[in-house]
């Protein structure tokens, strides 16, 4: 190893203690830091929570010169530079939130090298003033956020990501770090071309979260299941709900209020100042509840969401575990808990057949849609089918998602599957979902009779199953693509190629048995208080508690968020250390240098008035 790159590794391991306080890299982390300080272009795949801000952002202060962070959150960019101010790291942001005079002194700034760090909208970056203002500056490296963004058939485009091929041919010797914590092999070999990153090393690390316990439960109720779930496992903490519609969302935020929990609605169609106002108050408070449509979450930094619940399906698998990612980002037990139910998938592929897209999207939407059918429908480890998806095959089951924790009771539902194709078949291929049901269970309404369906030999065939029960079987059945649904003809339900060797008897398929939702049961608020601090003594809970008191204090006093003070590990390992001097404070993770200096006194006072 030569001498310089001995150099840099020195210099980058110091900047990981003294300035973010961290005593070694974690996984992947030192690797990708010393390819980029050595000049090197990356593609970073990692899990949210796994640590990518700090695989540009160290290599930015070894570098001589800014680190330009392309970033498509408006919203959060002054959490980002605050965060990093509140380290001693100098940083900036440059977006329309700005006036002529503030942007005017922060390009003073960058052009003078009085920045480690800037943040930059893509549709800045891509106006001439910014691209000239870069060519006049020293520039460290580009890091390009959120890249998935880059993707046409991924779950969260941005046309203007595109253009940022424009940094490869106009910075040619900079580095570029691309960096996300979703993206199949298809998107991923989009970024590759879209953002001219061949000659790129690529970093993949594992898309496991093990702290995160996945469930997805029969809906019946959804919102009074939402409900229960959170009164039962989440009472006083900070969750994230996701709803498909804007409507939904209002009316789900309305309900949770109305029953006493802390709930806050989030969507595009909310008035700016509101919208903006609710997310402030999620990142900078405890315990609240937000509820949205995912215009919410990207790149939100609060590490104690403690639980993420969707009411509604997402649309793919890379959305879901994007979504589901936000929580639990301190490596502390965390839920993502799901109610789905088959007007799901019925209103799913009705908003893929009408949408504007192109056959060729369709079809990739379609395939998307079906994995994450799989998931919810799969008589296995949730965990292991999520990152086979990814690409992460051979996993052993988690023995934390639902499926492993209370195993399903699988059946060979070749006979009920057949019934209801054979039902399907006889109405012609023409009614939807509800009609094909009653004639299947031999209820002999208005519009069976209208049809003279129940004259038909498949009439209650399947008399001896209640409706929840087929409903169950015709998503399942759905899932395995012996189904489909024509939204082009009153979203009735069509056989597929693969129903046929089914119905001949040539091929069996397993089924997962029905089972009634059950009310969960609510903790006792003595179990239930603060449970991810169960293994804090008395003494260290009090320490703990108080410190909690004191960062809300501070935060508010500095204008930013509780985490951007400590994260809740860190207070967790100072309630534990109970350090009696800054010498003893300084060896905690996540306290660096400058926090120490402006909090240590303080902190070391409050511990011992604690301890007497």
């Amino acid at each position: 190893m030569s001498e310089l790159v001995q150099e840099q590794q020195g210099k980058a391991l110091h900047i990981l203690e003294t300035v973010f306080g961290y005593s070694s890299f974690r996984g992947q982390q030192a690797d990708i830091v010393q390819h980029v300080v050595q000049g090197g272009d990356a593609l970073v795949l990692m899990p949210t929570g796994g640590g990518k801000s700090l695989c540009y952002q160290v290599p930015a202060l070894v570098r001589d010169g800014v680190g330009v962070v392309v970033s498509p959150l408006i919203a959060l960019m002054q959490d980002q530079v605050d965060a990093l101010a509140e380290v001693g790291v100098r940083a900036a942001f440059l977006n329309s939130t700005q006036t002529f005079d503030e942007a005017m002194q922060i390009e003073r700034r960058v052009r003078s090298g009085d920045i480690d760090l800037l943040y930059v909208a893509p549709e800045r970056l891509m106006t001439p003033r910014c691209l000239e203002l870069l060519e006049a500056a020293h520039i460290a490296l580009f890091a390009i956020d959120e890249a998935h963004c880059v993707s046409q058939w991924g779950h969260d485009f941005r046309p203007e990501y595109i253009k940022l091929s424009v940094l490869h041919e106009r910075f040619p010797n900079v580095p570029r770090i691309a960096l996300t914590a979703t993206a199949d092999q298809q998107t991923r070999e989009e970024i590759i071309h879209r953002l001219q990153l061949e000659d790129a090393r690529q970093f993949v690390s594992s898309f496991d979260r093990p702290n995160i316990r996945y469930q997805i439960v029969e809906k019946a109720n959804g919102r009074k299941q939402l409900l229960d779930f959170i009164e039962s496992e989440h009472a006083d903490d900070a969750g994230v709900v996701y709803c498909l519609s804007r409507k939904k969302v209002e009316e789900t935020a309305e309900f949770l209020k109305q029953s006493g929990i802390n709930a806050l609605p989030y969507h595009a169609g909310m008035d700016y100042a509101k919208r903006t106002a609710n997310q402030a108050r999620f990142l900078r408070e405890d315990k609240i509840v937000m509820v949205a449509t995912i215009a919410f979450g990207m790149g939100i930094d609060k590490p104690d969401v403690r639980f993420v619940a969707h009411l509604d399906l997402p649309k793919s698998i890379e959305g879901y575990y994007q979504e589901t990612g936000r929580a639990g980002r301190d490596g502390l037990p965390a839920n993502a808990w799901m109610a789905y139910g088959l007007q799901d998938v019925v209103q799913q592929r009705r908003m893929i057949s009408e949408s504007e897209a192109d056959e060729t999207f369709k079809r990739v939407l379609g395939v998307k849609l079906d994995a994450m059918l799989g998931l919810c429908e799969t008589l296995h480890c949730r965990r292991v089918r999520l990152l086979d998806y990814f690409g992460q095959h051979g996993q052993q089951a988690c023995g934390n998602c639902d499926i492993c924790l209370t195993p399903p009771v699988s059946f060979d539902g070749t006979l009920m599957a057949q019934k209801l194709l054979s039902t399907v078949y006889r109405v012609e291929q023409r009614f939807a979902a509800g009609h094909v049901l009653d004639v299947l269970r031999g209820i002999d309404g208005e519009r069976v009779k209208q049809w003279r369906h129940d004259q038909l030999s498949v009439f209650g065939i399947g008399s001896e199953y209640g409706e929840a029960e087929w409903r169950a079987v015709l998503r399942q059945v759905i899932a395995l693509g012996l189904l489909t649904v024509d939204h082009e003809n009153y979203s009735s339900l069509k056989l597929t190629e693969e129903a046929k060797p089914v119905l001949r008897g040539e091929q069996k398929i397993q089924l997962r048995q029905y089972q009634k939702p059950v009310k969960p049961k609510r903790s006792s608020s003595s179990s239930k208080s603060n449970y991810v601090e169960t293994d804090l003594s008395t003494e260290e809970q009090t320490i703990f508690d108080k410190l909690r008191w004191w960062r809300v204090e501070t935060a508010r006093k500095h204008n930013v968020p509780a985490y951007v003070i400590f994260h809740d590990a860190t207070m967790r390992e100072i309630a534990k250390a109970k350090p009696s001097s800054l010498d003893d404070l300084r060896g905690v993770t996540g306290v660096g240098e400058k926090k120490l200096e402006t909090y240590g006194a303080e902190i070391i006072s409050l511990i011992r008035e604690i301890s007497g």
